[in-house]
């Protein structure tokens, strides 16, 4: 959330800023109104509050007075008692108006940075640049047919098991989707990343102090057990965010990078009908994030939002999928972001662009409701200051894959990217081992009418298929190793 600080004339601030930005998000701008009101409301509140107490403290110091004269003290006991009374019942109000406060304070999103282009609509993103020569051919295979003529998904099975969006990854798709993994993190381990395999669920309240309430109805999904209530994570960079939570952050350690990896888990609640064939938008997925700690202070965290985006953008080069950066309008901002770029891999079949990269700057809006503070602690601070915190996707792996599948097909199956082949045991080239289920029919029919004879050649062929590993996919010792 924003520092309520930033409301407050008297404090030499401009909230016109703040409702600049809401207009720029094209959020509600009565919101940064609703704050000052409520926070003038506390503070008033809490000033009779600190009056209430100023008056017992008189007042008691009354009846140790008169209690050291060996004076008569009872109307001076009823006094207190009815100031104790009313100093409970203006605390109280107090408190609600605070929860009111922040309750509207947390709704305001972080300030829009200038560079961010003005729009609400997201077919309005501005492309900032292109890498690569995107592939335009006819007949090609889209990724949700490509899996299955590889034979390294199994959808059917893992519909039955787990409902919509389920899928079990088999033999070279396992492989596959685990070269992404480990390449990714020796990548960021390369460039200083410190590694970090986050836990997959984590309480309410920490929760709470980094994800926005609409993705507790949207996104969350709740696990309820022996005790506290917890959710599993949409992404890597909440158990990051929480890593440092309450924690004083010393400046000569500055900056901090953590290489997360992670599966995750989403409802996409709110994306119906999106992509909903093949693994591109799952319910479960692996994905390996950057995340980022820097000082407030100059440029810092700008400069390592670039940088961020650099490594991202190094990581699909070496990988060889053509892409476009864009950055996001002030419109589809989330809360939390001040400026977000989009990564936006080329898919030759669908002839488009796909999102695999989510890089944002969210300055000390994150941090300020983790208390992830910077600099040394300190008697009497009048200021709070707190660390930018930023993330970025370097893989969520299975849309990565996608990708590779679509940019890699060939006639006769997927070439495998160079980079990815030490990760898979050298191999080169996944062939297409599944038939269309119309082709599949057909064969059934002419097997039924014409059996090969026993001991002939297509007899023998058939065999060795129906020998083979049985997942669709050839032995690995047939492959080049």
């Amino acid at each position: 959330m924003l520092d309520i600080l930033l409301f407050r004339e008297e404090r030499g601030n401009d909230p016109e800023r703040i409702r600049e930005s809401q207009r720029r998000r094209f959020a509600s701008v009565e919101l940064v109104d609703e704050v000052i009101k409520l926070d003038k409301e506390w503070r008033q509140r809490q000033y009779e509050v600190d009056n209430i107490r100023k008056e017992v403290n008189k007042v008691q110091d009354g009846i140790k007075k008169k209690k050291m004269a060996k004076e008569d003290t009872a109307e001076l006991l009823v006094e207190k008692s009815k100031l104790e009374e009313a100093k409970i019942a203006k605390e109280k109000e107090t408190a609600e108006c605070k929860v009111a406060m922040e309750a509207s304070l947390r709704l305001v999103g972080n300030l829009v940075h200038d560079s961010v282009p003005i729009d609400n609509n997201e077919d309005n993103n501005l492309v900032v640049r292109t890498w690569g020569t995107p592939r335009d051919q006819s007949g090609l295979v889209n990724h949700v047919d490509l899996v299955n003529k590889l034979g390294i998904v199994d959808l059917e099975a893992g519909t039955d098991v787990a409902g919509g969006r389920g899928y079990f990854l088999k033999q070279y798709g396992v492989m596959l989707n685990q070269a992404l993994i480990n390449f990714g993190l020796a990548f960021l381990l390369k460039r200083g990343y410190t590694l970090l395999q986050t836990p997959f669920f984590m309480r309410q309240e920490v929760m709470a102090e980094c994800a926005q309430l609409a993705q507790f109805d949207e996104e969350l999904y709740k696990v309820t057990g022996e005790g506290d209530d917890k959710y599993l994570i949409a992404t890597a960079e909440q158990p990051l965010c929480s890593f440092h939570r309450g924690s004083w952050m010393d400046p000569k350690a500055l900056p901090i990078k953590y290489a997360g990896y992670s599966t995750c888990f989403r409802k996409e609640a709110g994306s119906h009908g999106r992509d909903t064939l093949g693994i591109f938008r799952v319910h479960q997925f692996e994905k390996v994030e950057q995340f980022c700690i820097t000082s407030p202070n100059d440029n810092d965290s700008w400069e390592v939002h670039e940088e961020m985006l650099k490594n991202s953008e190094e990581f699909y080069q070496q990988l060889g999928l053509p892409y476009r950066v864009v950055s996001i309008v002030s419109g589809a901002l989330n809360d939390s972001a001040a400026k977000k770029y989009d990564l936006e891999a080329w898919f030759p079949a669908s002839k488009t662009y796909r999102e695999l990269v989510s890089c944002s700057n969210c300055t000390d809006y994150q941090s300020r409701n983790l208390e992830i503070r910077y600099g040394q602690k300190k008697m009497n601070d009048q200021v709070k200051n707190y660390c930018h915190l930023l993330n970025s996707t370097l893989t969520a792996t299975e849309r990565t894959l996608c990708c590779i599948l679509e940019n890699y097909q060939t006639p006769d199956g997927v070439r495998v990217p160079e980079v990815l082949q030490p990760f898979m045991l050298n191999t080169e080239f996944l062939p297409f081992t599944e038939q269309s289920k119309d082709k599949k029919d057909a064969k059934k029919d002419a097997k039924a009418k014409n059996p090969p004879a026993k001991g002939s050649a297509v007899g023998a062929q058939e065999k060795k298929v129906s020998s083979d590993n049985g997942v669709g996919t050839p032995d690995i010792h047939q492959l080049k190793l």
